[in-house]
């Protein structure tokens, strides 16, 4: 790689639902050893995006997946809290890349990190793919821990997307500690 930088693709997972972090991951590819199959993370089903996660992980020269807290989403906002994640997720990676390319049209400023956004990156860089896919299954799996620990708002089903049934499921047990407080409609029924 002397003759060519080092790029980092990088993208997100979970900034739309009423609960969870929101979830940031960090990818460089190994450009020896390229990875078949790598798209947008929401069009592959969860037994693929599994399998390449565990692949890019292996195969890749790099990875990280970092989040930011409920809390930071209601003190920051969403945006802003995606983009923490995003710059933690970088600057958690074993090398430093020269570029990370971002999915979307904001970016984080990285220290030392040049960074372009790519709006859709995910369906045309290989290494955004690659974080989208890492982002997703990460915050995946931790729905998979909230719904152990609070089974009646039912997250396995729905991720912590407003869902007619988590909705049914906040009026009718009100909120847990992992539920955005700042997100309608849950900030309208004043639950705290």
């Amino acid at each position: 790689m002397s003759n060519s930088q080092i790029i980092s693709g990088v993208d997100e997972a979970g900034r739309g639902p009423l609960a969870g972090e929101v979830y940031a991951a960090a990818v460089i590819l190994n450009p020896s050893r390229p990875i078949l199959g790598l798209k947008d993370s929401k069009k592959l089903s969860p037994k693929r995006r599994s399998d390449l996660s565990i692949q890019i992980k292996r195969e890749a020269l790099a990875w990280s997946v970092s989040f930011s807290t409920v809390e930071e989403i209601d003190i920051l906002n969403i945006l802003n809290a995606t983009l923490l994640a995003m710059k933690r997720a970088v600057e958690n990676l074993s090398i430093s890349p020269e570029l990370a390319l971002i999915d979307g049209n904001r970016s984080p400023t990285i220290y030392g990190v040049r960074t372009q956004t790519i709006i859709k990156g995910d369906q045309t860089e290989p290494c955004i793919s690659a974080a989208s896919i890492i982002a997703k299954v990460a915050r995946d799996e931790r729905l998979m821990v909230l719904d152990q620990m609070y089974p009646q708002w039912g997250f396995r089903a729905h991720k912590g997307y407003g869902t007619k049934s988590h909705i049914a499921a906040i009026r009718a047990f009100g909120v847990t500690p992992f539920h955005r407080k700042s997100f309608e409609p849950i900030k309208s029924m004043g639950l705290n």
